[in-house]
């Protein structure tokens, strides 16, 4: 029997990159797509409690999901009745490095997987060059990352790598396949945010706020996924879901309290 994938992602069920990543996997087993209906970027791990979830079946295979990626996840396993063997999350429009990881819906769909005890990664597409414009369709080309996710995908069921608690975040450079060095095992990287909230005020005086519209820089730490893909490889993170700061641990066990 061929091992049956679970596939969620955070861009939403008519991303291109969802639909490349599917390709890409179906000769590695049974592909299931269980998507947001809508984008849903930057929800991390958010789960709908206070509302009915609505799944709509599309196609045998895919099906559009009117809540988050970790609810795409937990749906996925109840209409299956099982446990995927996998479950991949992307191709995510944008690199997920460093600090963004923590807001990254993509990246939570895995770790939603992970904690259900499904070996799990989720995997990203670098923004093209400045030159090129992020939200022309045409811009981007997700055949390269579709590869890389087949790869490991494959690498991951043959030799069962991934401990419980464990999942990748694998991001790929915006790059030509020839242009592309290797990959790199990373850890993660460090951002630093400025001026996160812009705040304005409509025609009738009254303000309102964007987050996130100024950006952010980066720290080129050494062994980073953030200096990885800026030198053309494609890094792979090991992540978990234990938060536990280990060395603080031992030091407030010290505490007298």
């Amino acid at each position: 029997m061929p091992p049956l994938i679970l596939v969620t992602n955070d861009d939403g069920i008519d991303s291109e990159g969802i639909r490349t990543l599917a390709e890409a996997l179906n000769p590695v087993g049974s592909v299931y797509i269980f998507a947001p209906d809508q984008e849903k970027s930057a929800v991390s791990h958010s789960v709908t409690l206070h509302r009915p979830l609505r799944l709509l079946k599309k196609s045998e295979r895919i099906f559009a999901i009117n809540g988050t990626p970790a609810d795409c996840v937990n749906l996925g396993i109840h209409y299956l009745g099982r446990k995927p063997d996998i479950l991949v999350s992307g191709i995510n429009r944008g690199e997920n490095l460093g600090d963004d990881i923590t807001y990254s819906g993509t990246v939570f769909g895995a770790v939603e997987g992970a904690i259900q005890g499904i070996k799990s990664f989720a995997i990203s597409q670098a923004r093209p060059d400045s030159g090129s414009n992020p939200h022309n369709p045409e811009a981007w080309d997700f055949r390269l990352a579709g590869k890389v996710a087949a790869k490991i995908a494959r690498k991951v069921l043959e030799q069962d790598i991934l401990p419980s608690g464990a999942l990748l975040n694998i991001n790929v450079p915006a790059l030509k396949e020839e242009q592309v060095k290797g990959f790199r095992i990373t850890r993660q990287g460090k951002k630093t945010y400025q001026e996160l909230v812009v705040e304005k005020t409509d025609p009738r005086g009254i303000k309102y706020y964007w987050i996130g519209a100024n950006g952010h820089g980066q720290v080129d730490l050494e062994g980073s996924d953030i200096q990885a893909v800026h030198h053309g490889y494609i890094s792979i993170t090991p992540l978990t879901i234990d938060l536990t700061h280990y060395p603080l641990l031992e030091e407030l066990k010290r505490w007298k309290i």
